[in-house]
Parts: C-alpha cells; sequence; structure tokens
C-alpha cells in the first residue's frame, strides 16, 4: 500500500514537472496595423473608376472569380476587393512592426 501511494507522488510530480509555461501578449485590434491605419484606401460601394481616378493605377489586377464575381486590385498598402464593378472591402498588407 505505502509503496503504490509513493509510486503515484513520485508520478504526479513527474506529470507536474512537466507542465509548461508559455507568455500570451495580447495586442488590441486597434494597434495590430500601427501607423497603417491613416492610409487612405477606397471605401466600401465605390466604383471601379472611382477607385482608379482616385488612386491611380493598380500594381495588379486580378481577374474575377466565382459567382458573384469577385476581382481584385493590388495596391502598395492594401488590396481592394471588388463584386462586380463596386468595391466590397479593402484590406492592408500587412507589414512587419519595425518598418
Amino acid at each position: 500500500m505505502k509503496r503504490m501511494l509513493l509510486t503515484l507522488l513520485g508520478a504526479a510530480l513527474v506529470t507536474l514537472s512537466l507542465v509548461v509555461v508559455a507568455e500570451e501578449i495580447k495586442l488590441p485590434v486597434g494597434q495590430q496595423a500601427a501607423g497603417q491605419q491613416t492610409i487612405e484606401r477606397p471605401s466600401r460601394g465605390m466604383s471601379s473608376q472611382q477607385v482608379e481616378a482616385r488612386y491611380g493605377i493598380p500594381l495588379t489586377k486580378h481577374e474575377a472569380v466565382g459567382t458573384p464575381p469577385i476581382s481584385s486590385w493590388e495596391y502598395a498598402d492594401y488590396l481592394v476587393y471588388f463584386e462586380y464593378s463596386h468595391v466590397l472591402h479593402t484590406v492592408l498588407k500587412h507589414r512587419p512592426i519595425n518598418e
């Protein structure tokens, strides 16, 4: 009985020693794109003609796929997604913090 108790105690100590401690870093959503929030970019509902007139010719235009057709334009700092010919969403590109 005593031996079994010691064995269980030893197993419990070994198990506890295997617990891994990790550090969790939380970054508020508003700070995840630090410095990029001020970049002016197309807003939802703008037409592709308005986007090109205001922001210039994109670096790349990706053809539409799917139904409804979704296309995208790539600019230096963001991607613009269109449904038909109107802005659906604009997404900032990831930039490392040290840039």
